[in-house]
């Protein structure tokens, strides 16, 4: 059986990803947008605005400064589509139909509107097909104060079971970032609902092709969490696909479990880059891949208490290289023009002084990029003088 070394599978996993290519050099517009889509294929989608949403950063990391209207353009033109998939996400409408099963099947919400609000699942449907586009707060349908989260009113409940099952489909309102439901044959492309739908596991499949596609080398769960889908069902196919040559099974360097390399995948030389990951970047959204890919454990902090967070509110893993180097804790305080790095820390044994410029470099691109004028420092972590060593040279 052929085997990767760690370093080997790293540079594979972010080639994947679409790191092992440069930025563009000049103006970036959608066919950007589209290598970038074919590289990740999925773009997960989180409303927390402290820096910029999240699902502009897969984009930045990978393209640096951008038209911040990629996304809507482009779901606007019918070549990207929402749906609950890694969570909610962005996918090109191209793969609208391996998704159908999913669309097909009866979501637990059902049988509460059925027993409590019989008929009212109709009744939005046919404000839709009547009245045209709604937001949940157009339909009225709370009782009382709205609490926190998840607290959804019967109308969000009847919207999002619609959008669950295909028959609407969602976009974003600009300035709230507020869905907006309408029927989907007004929303997508007419080809595209037109495509046959495949069955069940033929679509199950492709997904976990494109799942491993996108990462280069997997695991078996690293391939069932792409798309999110049940362990149990995909055993079998990826049996199949491993019988049939779609998959080739590896071994990796200190993997305990079989690994999965895609037949496309390429091993870059080398991997140049300096980046700030989402949270919700496919490369580290699998905090259990994250750690034995690359060695760096990560936890999202922000909806821990503030007294218990260890590196800070929205925390941004630093790719430098074929590495996890660091992390920062970064803010876009727009009423005074500044990104303002609260946090920054290096991993053990990583050399500050030189990763400081590139970071330096890369947080006044990202400055420029949100149309803010500085970048200042804060006083936590022990990246933080180098940065601001570098960044008082002028450097960067």
């Amino acid at each position: 059986m052929p085997r990767l070394s760690l370093a080997q599978a790293r540079r594979i996993a972010l080639g994947a990803q679409g790191f092992g290519e440069a930025r563009p050099s000049g103006r970036v517009d959608r066919r950007h947008l589209r290598r970038i889509l074919d590289r990740m294929g999925v773009i997960q989608i989180d409303s927390v605005n402290v820096l910029v949403r999240s699902q502009e950063l897969p984009l930045f990391a990978r393209l640096g400064p951008h038209p911040r209207t990629l996304i809507a353009d482009a779901t606007a033109a019918g070549e990207l589509f929402e749906y609950w998939v890694h969570e909610a996400s962005h996918l090109p409408t191209q793969d609208h139909h391996l998704h159908r099963w999913k669309m097909a099947r009866e979501h637990r919400w059902s049988r509460h509107l059925a027993q409590n609000r019989p008929g009212y699942l109709d009744e939005v449907l046919r404000r839709i097909e009547t009245g045209g586009p709604v937001a949940s707060s157009d339909l009225g349908a709370r009782v009382g104060k709205k609490g926190q989260w998840w607290d959804w009113d019967d109308g969000k409940v009847a919207l999002e079971l619609l959008f669950w099952s295909g028959r609407v489909a969602a976009t974003r309102r600009a300035g709230d970032f507020a869905r907006i439901y309408d029927l989907a044959e007004r929303v997508l492309p007419a080809e595209v609902l037109a495509r046959p739908t495949p069955p069940e596991n033929d679509a199950r499949k492709q997904l976990l092709l494109l799942a491993a596609q996108h990462h280069g080398v997997s695991t078996f769960t690293d391939l069932t969490d792409y798309h999110r889908q049940k362990n149990a069902p995909c055993k079998p196919l990826v049996a199949e696909l491993v019988e049939d040559g779609a998959l080739l099974q590896v071994e990796v360097e200190g993997w305990d479990k079989p690994a999965y390399l895609h037949p496309q995948a390429k091993l870059p030389r080398r991997i140049d880059a300096c980046a700030f990951l989402s949270p919700f970047d496919p490369v580290c959204w699998n905090r259990e891949r994250n750690e034995r890919l690359f060695g760096f454990h990560y936890r999202i902090e922000i909806y821990t208490p503030a007294p218990k967070r260890i590196f800070g509110y929205y925390v941004l893993p630093i790719l430098w290289g074929d590495s996890l180097v660091g992390r920062v804790d970064l803010k876009a305080d727009r009423a005074n023009h500044t990104l303002s790095v609260q946090a920054a820390f290096a991993e053990p044994g990583v050399p500050t002084k030189e990763l400081a410029p590139d970071v330096v470099r890369e947080l006044r691109t990202m400055a420029r990029w949100l149309e803010l004028e500085r970048v200042t420092f804060g006083d936590r972590g022990d990246l933080v003088a180098a940065l601001q060593r570098h960044a008082a040279t002028g450097g960067g």
